[in-house]
């Protein structure tokens, strides 16, 4: 009886130490998402003049009508920084109506933008507004939900904000504001 109750005790003992081992040691990979927002511009070719009745973007150039399949990045923080200043491959075309899912959407310094779905949020004879998400992936992150705002207006001028995080207005908009800037300035300097 003794010697069942001392092989009891160290069956419990064995056990007990195998869970704090298994506890203690066990560490598991911490997930390393993608933190930031990049803005994109450029000009595009729509798939109808009149910018009420477009479907999908035929051509992506950079600001100044050149580089096709491509837009320039004109802001980037965090994890995108050291993109700024670069050009970003687009893919072609993108089928914005209806929502079409697109691999590579956009790609710059080795990262890559899959779209899942967009949204017309509201579309005129001079102005297109279009939100989406998609998956950020790249430079040994893990895969990461990205918001997507796609804005072009009657001059085909556009802005793309892509962020990690929901956009809200508050974030959005002052962006939004610094990249119609330079495109003021690139404008003037242009002409």
């Amino acid at each position: 009886m003794k010697k069942t109750v001392n092989l009891s005790k160290r069956m419990l003992a064995l056990v007990a130490t195998s869970v704090l081992s298994c506890a203690a040691f066990n560490h598991q990979a911490q997930a390393t998402p993608i933190e930031g927002r990049i803005v994109f511009s450029g000009l595009v070719q729509l798939d109808n003049d009149d910018l009420s009745q477009a479907t999908s973007v035929l051509t992506w150039f950079d600001a100044l009508g050149n580089n096709p399949g491509h837009a320039n990045v004109i802001g980037a923080t965090e994890d995108f920084e050291g993109l700024h200043g670069t050009l970003a491959t687009m893919a072609e075309p993108w089928v914005f109506n209806p929502s079409t899912p697109t691999p590579g959407l956009w790609s710059v310094g080795d990262f890559t933008f899959d779209l899942l779905s967009a949204h017309v949020v509201s579309q005129s004879s001079d102005f297109l507004d279009i939100v989406g998400r998609g998956i950020i992936s790249g430079n040994g992150f893990d895969p990461t939900l990205g918001y997507w705002r796609f804005t072009t207006g009657a001059g085909r001028h556009f802005f793309i904000g892509v962020t990690n995080t929901v956009p809200d207005v508050a974030s959005t908009f002052p962006l939004l504001g610094f990249a119609l800037l330079g495109l003021a300035a690139l404008r003037r300097k242009v002409s």
